[in-house]
């Protein structure tokens, strides 16, 4: 695992395999750090960009042989685009491009100026740290061998910082980072190697390690609670299902309640409304929702908000075994509601209701639920952002400005109560799904979740289009992206800013 470390050391001088410096694409090209190694060099870094080979654009990397002018042998030039177009996110990239193009020349050590600190410091920082770390990262779990070019190790990296008080800004976001990893990591996790039974090993494991309480909940007290929403969908698998509830508390006996509540389907067939065989086993990713919140945790734990959190995560499989649940099927879902089940495959609606029925039970004045909920919401927003629907403007308000500190784009969708006449049924309280001509796919599922939320604001993320990538990106290898974690781990710290 990449360790962060940081120095007070000047760049000329600080050892290392591989030094980075950042270049702009508009007038003065070169900031403070880069000009001194530029002039170190006698001119490397100016004469490349006068070559015309790099422009200083936000995609571009250049390795540079340092031929003996620095103690670090190789410089990685990256580019950050225009002075106006740096913010966080530029940073987290370009420093993920950085760490990569090091560990492929095999550096190990890995030194890297506090470019863009016209940010401010603690933010560069930061986005270096979270950059270096979510850039870095591969799932290797199952790979026994080599494929051809050997697999050479992450480089650590040396912070260069202009004072010791930018430390705490530099593991504040270590903590953020290495929360999103696990997420990944538990939604890449394939289906055969993490039922819900080991997935509450994992969450009781974080829970241990980072000082939170912990619970798991078995089919037989899912009954004894009423939760036939969990329990219809878990029908059609051999493996027993968990609710995972993992709490934070933060020491004042007034807190208020903050619920984070993710879906944790580990693998979705589609249950009798079958899925198509072509890319069904990206269906392992159904689970994003409870790995974002088990991460979160872990990150909340460390950063101790003045608020109370709980973390619920129902994981089940929805399989179409011979005992799974039918279309026309009515289950009744913890707080008595009764819902028609027209489709099998709009399944975490069903399971959040009864996870998020169970934290309006224990008091939450808030609660956030995330889900990898609806195909719908891919047409809608693309790969570029999750969308958010709710309740409460100051909720909805300030998870997006937690994504907005995170690098995480939320886009809100209407919660008009026209909507809720969708998902209307002849024979039970509610359907699982709108007639197929209604549309409005991604705001009905979302406002089905809303109706177990009792007097607690509420808002939706629903982020089917962010959780996973096919092809990778800066910030990630093809899979999980850990989408959501870090705005749920910032979240509590912007409400209890509220009170």
């Amino acid at each position: 695992m990449t360790e962060i470390r940081t120095t007070l050391s000047n760049p000329l001088e600080v050892e290392a395999d591989a030094l980075v410096v950042a270049v702009y694409q508009d007038a003065e090209r070169l900031d403070a750090s880069a000009r001194a190694v530029d002039e170190a060099t006698g001119g490397l870094i100016s004469g490349w960009l006068a070559s015309g080979r790099m422009r200083g654009s936000l995609e571009e990397t250049a390795l540079l042989p340092a031929a003996g002018a620095l103690r670090a042998p190789l410089l990685i030039v990256t580019g950050l685009g225009g002075h106006a177009e740096v913010d966080g996110q530029a940073l987290r990239r370009a420093a993920a491009r950085a760490a990569r193009a090091a560990r492929q020349a095999g550096a190990l050590r890995l030194a890297s100026t506090l470019y863009g600190a016209f940010l401010g410091d603690d933010l560069a920082a930061g986005a270096i740290v979270e950059g270096t770390l979510l850039g870095l990262d591969r799932f290797l779990t199952y790979k026994g061998r080599d494929q051809g070019e050997p697999r050479r190790p992450d480089p650590e990296l040396f912070l260069l910082l202009a004072e010791p008080a930018r430390e705490a800004a530099v593991r504040r976001a270590e903590v953020l980072a290495r929360a999103t990893l696990l997420a990944r990591q538990l939604s890449n996790e394939p289906a055969n190697q993490l039922p819900p039974r080991r997935m509450a090993e994992r969450a009781q494991a974080v829970a241990a390690e980072a000082g939170l309480e912990f619970l798991a909940l078995d089919e037989r007290e899912m009954e004894r609670l009423g939760m036939g929403a969990l329990l219809g969908v878990n029908r059609g698998s051999h493996e027993p299902p968990r609710l995972l509830v993992l709490r934070y508390r933060c020491g004042r006996p007034d807190a208020p309640l903050l619920a984070l509540v993710g879906k944790g389907i580990v693998f979705d067939s589609g249950g009798i409304s079958l899925k198509p065989a072509a890319g069904m086993h990206e269906m392992k990713m159904d689970k994003s929702g409870a790995a974002d919140v088990v991460a979160a945790m872990q990150a909340i734990a460390a950063l101790r908000p003045a608020v109370d959190v709980i973390g619920v995560a129902p994981v089940t499989e929805n399989m179409p075994g011979g005992g799974a649940q039918r279309p026309g099927d009515v289950v009744r879902a913890m707080n008595g509601t009764t819902i028609e089940v027209l489709n099998t495959d709009a399944e975490g609606r069903l399971v959040l209701a009864d996870a998020v029925a169970y934290a309006a039970r224990e008091g939450a004045r808030w609660i956030v639920t995330v889900a990898t909920l609806t195909g719908a919401v891919v047409t809608a927003l693309g790969h570029e952002a999750a969308a958010v629907l709710g309740n409460d403007r100051r909720l909805i308000e300030a998870v997006i400005e937690a994504g907005q500190s995170a690098g995480e784009r939320y886009w809100e969708l209407p919660a008009w109560p026209e909507y809720r006449r969708l998902y209307r049924s002849e024979v039970a309280d509610l359907a699982n799904v709108a007639p197929r001509d209604a549309g409005a796919g991604t705001i009905v599922g979302g406002l089905f979740v809303g109706e177990f939320v009792g007097e607690a604001a509420w808002a939706h993320l629903d982020v089917a289009g962010t959780a996973w990538v096919e092809k990778p990106t800066a910030l990630t290898e093809s899979g999980a992206t850990g989408f959501a974690t870090r705005t749920l781990a910032l979240l509590p710290e912007r409400l209890a800013a509220l009170l």
